[in-house]
C-alpha cells in the first residue's frame, strides 16, 4: 500500500510503499477512501520539520531538554541514536478519514467487513491506503453517505466537543475566535442548534465565507470598534461564551474573548493558544468561567477506551468521543448542517506533498483540503523489498516488532559486515516503522503477516520486541516454528503463559531461548562478579525507576504486565546471576497505593547458597538520582555500580575506581553473545532455568504483596529447579509435572554452572 510520511530531520514529504498495518483484536482495518488535511494542526508540524536545526529546537524546547537529560546520564554514544532514530524515523501525517472496512479484529463484534466508517486518531487515521484504526475511534456510516463529506469526521468530533463544554441553550449567543475548519465546523452546528453566532478572524477570506455559509455575523479581528460592534449584537450584555478554535502564541485571543464575553459568561479554549489572561475582566469584573475541551471528548488518551474498547456507560458519560462523531456525521447525512463548501481543494494521494506546499506557503486561498485514493483496483497485502536477497549466512534473522528500545540497543548492535548474519525482514506495528528499520538496517524485506516470518524457511532466528502482552504468544509460535528466539523482557505476563512456554521449549530444547537480560553482560558488572568469588554474598539493587503517567501501557496488568512483571524481572536475573544460585524464597512489600500499581516496592529474595539479595523499586523519587545502583558485599570485598557507568571496589587499603565514558548495560555482548550460540550451535548464553526463574520471581513477589507472606518458590507454584545432567554438559533444571522440585538436592546442587556466565565469553 502506499502511506504519505515525512522525516523529522529533512521536512522530506513522500509517498511509499510500505506494509499494511497489523489488525490487533480491537481494531478495523479499512481502506480509505478519503482523508481530511487538518491545515492548522498539520502545517504546523510539516514547518517544523522544514524547519533549520535551530528551528527545530526552538519549537521544541522540551525535547533539548529531554537530549541533554540522556547526554548527562547515558552519555554521547546513546545520544546520538535517540536523535538519529526520532530525526530519521518516517512520520506518519493526517489524523481524519473515512472509508470501507476490510478486515476486523477478533473482539469487535458490530462492525463488519464491507462496512462504511469514519476515522478519527493521530497515528491511526493517516493519509494512507490502508488504516487500523480502533472500534471506538470508528463509526459506522449509512451505506448512502457521501464519505468525501464524512472524513471531516475528527474536526467535527473536536468542533462538537468545544460546543458541549461552552453549554450554550436555545436563543443564546456565542462568539468563535478563529474560523478556519474547526471554527467554521464550529459555527455551523451552534447555528443548527438554535444559538446566535458571531465569527472572528484575522484572514478576510476566512470571514467572507463564514459569513456566507455559517454566522450571523462575521468580522475581520483589526475591525475598529468590534468590541463594541459585538456588544450591540447582544443588547450590551456581551456573548454568553467565547469558543476560541484560533491556533496562536498571541494572549490576544483569550484576552479579547474576556473583554467580550458577558459577566459570568463562559470561554473555551479549543484551539493552541496560551492562556495567561488579563486578571481585570476573568476575575474581578465578570467571573468569567474559562474551560478547556479535550480533543474529540471523553474517553481520548484513555488506554482502556481507545485502545481496549471499554466504551463509558452512556447514562454516565452521555457524550464520549465516539458518540461526538456519531451526532456529527448524522448532522451531516441529514442535511442539518451543509458542510459541502468546506472544501475548497481535492488532490489524489500521488500529489498530496504539493497540496501540503500550498498550504505552508499559501500561494492562494483554500480552507478544506481532502486527498481523494483510488479505489478501483484490489490491494494485495504483500512484502515490501527494501535490497536484493543476500545468499548464505548461518543466522537469518527477522525483527517482530522494532520500536524505540530496539532501535536504540538490539539493531544498532547487530553486526554489519558479518556474511555469518543476514538481515532478513522486520515487521512491526505500522508500515512506516517497519520501512524504515528495514532501510536503516539493512534488512531484505518489510512485512505485516506472521507468516511471512514464522512459516519462512529462508528464516531461522527471530527477535520479538513488541508490547508485553504479545511476548508469549510470538515466543510459542516462533519455538513451534523451528526457529531461535530473543524475546525483550519480560518473557510472559502470567504463570499459565510461563508453563505453557515450558511445555513448548521441552520439546525443542535443540532451539535457543534468550531472554533480553542485559545487565548481566554489562563490563562492570563482569568485572564486579570476577572479583567476588566466594558466596554467600549480600546484594542490594536500587533502581531509581521514576513515575510514568497514570494511563500509560506499562501499568496495565494486561498489556505491560505492571512494573513488577515488566521490569523488575532485570534485577532479579542480575542478582541470580551475580550470587550464581537459583531464588528460593521471596518476601515483598509495597508502598500503599490507591491505584495498586506497585511500583514502590521493596523485593527480598533467599538463595539456595545462603545468598541474600534485596531489590529496591522505586517510583517516587528525584529524576536528579542515578536511576540505578548496586551494592555487593562477599569475600571481605565491597562493590558499587553506579548507573553502569562507574563501579567502586573496596578490599585491603586502596579503593578501585573505574568510569566509562558511556553508560553500557550490556546490550553489545548480549546480542553478540546470542548470535554467537546460535551460529556455532553452542549452548544458551544463559540457560532458560535461569529465565524462567526470573518470571516465578516476579509472579511470587506479587503474591507476596498481595498476602502480606514470604513465598517459598519450592511450595508447588512456583519451584526451585532441581539439578541435573542437561544438554551441552551443564547441569540443569528438572521439575515435575506438578511444577515440584526436589528441594533435598538443592543444597547440594544449588550452583549455577560459572562457566555459562558472561565473563567467559
Amino acid at each position: 500500500m502506499e502511506q504519505l510520511t515525512q522525516k523529522l530531520k529533512s521536512g522530506e514529504m513522500t509517498v511509499q510503499a510500505v506494509p499494511w498495518p497489523q489488525v490487533t483484536p480491537e481494531n478495523v482495518l479499512v481502506r480509505n477512501h478519503f482523508s481530511l488535511v487538518s491545515a492548522g494542526t498539520e502545517s504546523s508540524t510539516v514547518k517544523a520539520a522544514r524547519a533549520s536545526l535551530i528551528g527545530k529546537a526552538r519549537e521544541r524546547p522540551q525535547q533539548v531538554r529531554q537530549v541533554v537529560d540522556v547526554l548527562r546520564k547515558q552519555g554521547p554514544v546513546q545520544t546520538y541514536r535517540a536523535v538519529i532514530k526520532k530525526m530519521e524515523a518516517y512520520s506518519p501525517l493526517g489524523y481524519s478519514s473515512a472509508g470501507e472496512v476490510i478486515a476486523v479484529g477478533g473482539a469487535v463484534r458490530d462492525v463488519s467487513v464491507g462496512d462504511r466508517v469514519a476515522c478519527a486518531g493521530a497515528m491511526y487515521a493517516n493519509h494512507a491506503e490502508i488504516v487500523s484504526v480502533p472500534r471506538n475511534l470508528c463509526v459506522k456510516l449509512p451505506e448512502e453517505a457521501k464519505l468525501e463529506l464524512a472524513c471531516y469526521n475528527t474536526l467535527g468530533a473536536i468542533a462538537l466537543q468545544g460546543i458541549r463544554q461552552a453549554d450554550l441553550h436555545l436563543g443564546e449567543s456565542c462568539a468563535v475566535i478563529g474560523l478556519g475548519l474547526l471554527g467554521q465546523l464550529t459555527c455551523l452546528m451552534l447555528r443548527a442548534s438554535g444559538v446566535r453566532t458571531l465569527g472572528i478572524d484575522i484572514d478576510d477570506f476566512a470571514v467572507e465565507t463564514a459569513q456566507r455559509h455559517c454566522c450571523d455575523a462575521a468580522w475581520n479581528r483589526t475591525t475598529a470598534g468590534l468590541a463594541e460592534r459585538i456588544a450591540a449584537e447582544t443588547n450590551g450584555s456581551g456573548v454568553d461564551a467565547v469558543i476560541i478554535t484560533a491556533g496562536s502564541r498571541s494572549l490576544d485571543p483569550i484576552n479579547f474573548a474576556g473583554q467580550i464575553a458577558r459577566k459570568k459568561g463562559r470561554v473555551v479554549a479549543v484551539g493552541a493558544v496560551p492562556t495567561g489572561f488579563a486578571r481585570e475582566p476573568y476575575w474581578y469584573k465578570k467571573e468569567l468561567e474559562l474551560r478547556m475541551s479535550c480533543s474529540y471528548g471523553p474517553g481520548r488518551y484513555d488506554l482502556e477506551y481507545e485502545e481496549k474498547g471499554r466504551d463509558y456507560p452512556l447514562a454516565y458519560v452521555r457524550w464520549t468521543e465516539n458518540r461526538n462523531m456519531q451526532a456529527f456525521q448524522e448532522l451531516v447525512h441529514s442535511l442539518r448542517i451543509d458542510i459541502g463548501y468546506l472544501t475548497s481543494h481535492t488532490f489524489a494521494l500521488d500529489d498530496a506533498p504539493k497540496a501540503y506546499d500550498m498550504i505552508v506557503n499559501r500561494s492562494e486561498p483554500f480552507l478544506g483540503v481532502v486527498l481523494a485514493y483510488d479505489v478501483s483496483t484490489a490491494l494485495e497485502e504483500q512484502r515490501v523489498v527494501v535490497r536484493p536477497p543476500r545468499p548464505g549466512g548461518t543466522v537469518k534473522l527477522a525483527f517482530i516488532g522494532a520500536g524505540s528500545y530496539a532501535q536504540s540497543h538490539l539493531l544498532p548492535n547487530l553486526p554489519k559486515h558479518d556474511g555469518d548474519v543476514v538481515n532478513k525482514a522486520v515487521m512491526t506495528q505500522t508500515g512506516t516503522t517497519s520501512k524504515r528499520v528495514a532501510e536503516r538496517f539493512g534488512f531484505e524485506f518489510c512485512c505485516s503477516r506472521t507468516e511471512d516470518i514464522l512459516h519462512n524457511d529462508d528464516i531461522n532466528t527471530v527477535f520479538i520486541a513488541t508490547r508485553h502482552d504479545s511476548h508469549a504468544q510470538y515466543v510459542i509460535e516462533a519455538l513451534k516454528a523451528g526457529k531461535h528466539v530473543f524475546v525483550e523482557k519480560p518473557l510472559c505476563l502470567t504463570p499459565e503463559e510461563l508453563g505453557d512456554i515450558e511445555q513448548v521449549y521441552d520439546r525443542c530444547r535443540d532451539q535457543h531461548l534468550m531472554v533480553g537480560f542485559n545487565r548481566r553482560f554489562a563490563p562492570l558488572a563482569v568485572e564486579l562478579k570476577s572479583r567476588i568469588q566466594q558466596t554467600p554474598m549480600s546484594m542490594m539493587y536500587r533502581v531509581n525507576a521514576g513515575a510514568i503517567p497514570e494511563g500509560a501501557w506499562a501499568h496495565d496488568v494486561e498489556l505491560g504486565g505492571g512494573r513488577i512483571i515488566g521490569e523488575v524481572c532485570h534485577f532479579v536475573d542480575f542478582l541470580t546471576w551475580m550470587c550464581g544460585s537459583f531464588p528460593t524464597e521471596v518476601h515483598a512489600a509495597a508502598m500503599r497505593d490507591p491505584h495498586a500499581r506497585h511500583d514502590t516496592a521493596n523485593i527480598s529474595i533467599v538463595f539456595a547458597d545462603g545468598s541474600i539479595g534485596t531489590i529496591c523499586y522505586y517510583a517516587n523519587g528525584s529524576t536528579m538520582l542515578s536511576k540505578e545502583y548496586v551494592e555487593v558485599y562477599g569475600s571481605g570485598l565491597t562493590g558499587i555500580i553506579t548507573d553502569f557507568k562507574e563501579l567502586h571496589l573496596y578490599a585491603g587499603s586502596k579503593p578501585y575506581r573505574r568510569k566509562l565514558l558511556n553508560q553500557d548495560k550490556g546490550q553489545a555482548r548480549m546480542v553478540a553473545g546470542f548470535l554467537q550460540a546460535v551460529q556455532e550451535g553452542a549452548h544458551p548464553v544463559i540457560a532458560p532455568e535461569e529465565i524462567f526463574a526470573a518470571s516465578r520471581v516476579c509472579f511470587a513477589a506479587l503474591e507476596s504483596i498481595k498476602n502480606r507472606r514470604s513465598i517459598r518458590l519450592d511450595d508447588g507454584d512456583a519451584c526451585v529447579p532441581r539439578v541435573g545432567p542437561g544438554a551441552g554438559g551443564r547441569e540443569t533444571c528438572e521439575v515435575s509435572a506438578t511444577g515440584r522440585a526436589d528441594s533435598s538436592r538443592v543444597a547440594s546442587a544449588h550452583r549455577i554452572d560459572p562457566t555459562r556466565s558472561v565473563g567467559s565469553l
